[in-house]
């Protein structure tokens, strides 16, 4: 049945644990080259047609705002000297068009960022959404070694990171953008000399802003990670709030937090730093490049050279330019963050489920008239996890329909990771599941759930009601349905004495009622599911005496005529098996029926006289 070999084992019921050179183990997941630009594109395509309206209306806002200096130097040069010759003709249209000006201005801008608006709230609804489904998409192993705290976190300060780039600093980006090119067209047709100076101060700007962008890469990507270490710290605490207390472990996690928040406030403190450096630089930059302009300017006036109202309205241009570079510096910044927030995205994104859905799937044969269960085989089955230690030697196996089989075995035997392959949260590393002779690969994933069910320990209820519970395992269900299900699990009548009856809300995990009554709702939910296949992972190790003898009635009705697996610590559990395996060190050891072994000098005798003494 089993091979012979033997391998090194390691506790599964913890789960698979990320080694140092996993990229699990680590907040950034790997993206492939252009991940990035390719996530961004996809999100910004089907909202092409209004970006480009948003865009023109940005044009037109920044020609009617650069429209201002003209008029100034129109005025000086020309509607003031007629002025003072009686024709305040050419006063009064100026006067007229820079109100004209200001008020167009002012209307496209609104338009502006309320077209803004709505396209970067349409690009973070659809990244968030993308972020949920994909999270839900991803397979078990994924979940085991990635965190819920940075999932959360790539779904909250990583789309805000997203959201101030789009609706802040991208506008004054384009605005600034638009500015330079406007200003450097005009000033070199105002006039050529201070034109071409003008236009010579980029240079260093430019140094500036790469010199900036090099260093702040590092810093917000530190920065991304620190946030994330930070909510990650605080799920994990609020989630196991009640072994802190029972621990006394307020004061060490205090003190790891406080370490952590003091590494987010580090980080914070150098991007402060690098931007305090860069506003600093642009600064000295403007106002030389200013001085200079004016000192120059004011020069060629005085030798008739250069018009009073041109040097005028090149000044107020430059004004214009170099004031937003302050806010340039704040685009890069929010920039940076967005960067640094939209590669660990794509990381996420461009994770794959390592149990994919089949190209071209199978259907199920229809179930044998008057039998619920199907056949399951594990052929030539081999499991390593991916960070190393083989878990299951290769070994073969077969479950009648409508078999109960429980498996026992010391912790990391392997039990739970058979039950898991059964259940397609991993894909065996060699040979196939089969279900009915049709390899689990082959089903998809609707119809896998179909037929098989996992009952686990810990019995997760959703927020909401009692009801709503138990059609999670079929939602279509009606409420007799719902109610026949209770019935017989023998959980209606604690259900009917709860304040609502079926619509008494559960509350977050279920904290409204005990363990025992959560496992009997598990049970209803699966007895509605109507599985060929059900799969009880230590359904009863957390309960009292009382809450297990509960169960194990609910158990007896719920298992019968079906295929089971039953992974049980208690061997009590056991009784109501028709064949019990015994797993040592991945392999079975151990194959039938319950009297058969007891009655053996075998690991299961022992087992079952150590039991049997401690009733005693």
């Amino acid at each position: 049945m089993t091979a012979a070999t033997t391998a090194p084992v390691r506790d599964e019921d913890d789960g698979p644990t990320a080694e140092s050179g996993d990229p699990f183990d680590r907040d950034q997941l790997p993206a492939p080259p252009g991940a990035t630009g390719t996530l961004l594109r996809s999100l910004l395509t089907p909202m092409r047609g209004r970006v480009a309206v948003t865009a023109l209306l940005l044009l037109l806002q920044q020609a009617a705002v650069q429209a201002g200096p003209l008029l100034v130097a129109y005025a000086i040069d020309r509607a003031v000297p007629a002025f003072r010759a009686d024709d305040n003709g050419p006063l009064i249209a100026v006067a007229v068009g820079y109100l004209l000006c200001a008020v167009a201005a002012g209307a496209l801008q609104y338009a502006f960022v309320t077209a803004s608006a709505r396209v970067s709230q349409d690009v973070l609804l659809d990244l968030r959404g993308r972020i949920f489904r994909h999270a839900q998409e991803l397979s078990v192993d994924f979940h085991e070694r990635y965190t819920s705290g940075r999932l959360i976190s790539r779904s909250t300060t990583d789309v805000e990171s997203l959201r101030e780039l789009l609706e802040e600093g991208l506008q004054e980006l384009v605005m600034v953008t638009l500015s330079a090119i406007y200003i450097s067209v005009l000033l070199l047709w105002l006039d050529l000399g201070l034109g071409a100076v003008a236009v010579a101060s980029f240079v260093p700007l430019y140094l500036l802003i790469r010199s900036y962008r090099r260093r702040a890469v590092r810093v917000y990507r530190k920065r991304s990670t620190a946030i994330a270490a930070v909510i990650v710290k605080f799920v994990e605490t609020m989630n196991g709030i009640r072994p802190v207390r029972a621990f006394r472990r307020e004061a060490a996690n205090d003190a790891d937090f406080a370490v952590l928040n003091r590494r987010h406030e580090r980080t914070n403190g150098d991007a402060l730093l690098e931007m305090a450096r860069y506003v600093v630089g642009s600064r000295v930059t403007a106002n030389t490049t200013v001085a200079l302009i004016v000192l120059w300017g004011a020069y060629r006036v005085a030798d008739g050279s250069l018009e009073l109202g041109v040097l005028a309205a090149a000044v107020l241009y430059l004004r214009r330019l170099y004031d937003p570079i302050d806010r340039l510096g704040m685009f890069l910044n929010s920039y940076q963050s967005a960067a640094a927030s939209l590669e660990k995205i794509a990381g996420l994104l461009a994770q794959t489920p390592t149990v994919p859905e089949p190209v071209r799937p199978q259907e199920l044969p229809e179930r044998r008239a008057g039998l619920p269960g199907r056949e399951v085989v594990f052929d030539g089955v081999r499991f390593a996890y991916r960070t190393g230690g083989e878990v299951l030697p290769r070994f073969g196996l077969t479950l009648p329909a409508g078999q109960t089989v429980a498996v026992v075995g010391s912790t990391g035997a392997g039990k739970s990771t058979l039950a898991k392959l059964l259940a397609r949260f991993y894909d065996p590393t060699e040979g196939r599941v089969l279900l009915d002779g049709v390899d689990l690969r082959d089903l998809t994933g609707r119809g896998l759930r179909r037929e098989v069910v996992m009952v686990t320990q810990e019995a997760f209820l959703f927020s909401g009601t009692v009801a709503e519970n138990i059609a999670l395992g079929r939602p279509d269900a009606t409420r007799a349905e719902i109610e026949r299900a209770a019935k017989e699990i023998g959980a209606h009548d604690f259900i009917a004495a709860l304040p609502d009856g079926y619509d008494t809300d559960v509350r977050k995990r279920g904290g409204r009622i005990s363990a025992g009554q959560r496992q009997l709702v598990s049970f209803a939910r699966a007895l509605l599911a109507d599985p060929a296949v059900l799969i009880l992972d230590e359904a009863t190790s957390s309960l009292d005496v009382p809450g297990e003898r509960a169960v194990q009635r609910a158990m007896a009705t719920v298992l019968k005529g079906r295929t089971a697996v039953v992974i049980a610590h208690r061997l009590s559990t056991v009784e109501i098996a028709d064949r019990v395996l015994v797993m040592e060190r991945g392999r079975i050891v151990e194959d039938g029926s319950p009297s058969e072994l007891i009655d053996r000098t075998g690991r299961f005798a022992d087992l079952h006289r150590a039991w049997r003494d401690s009733l005693a």
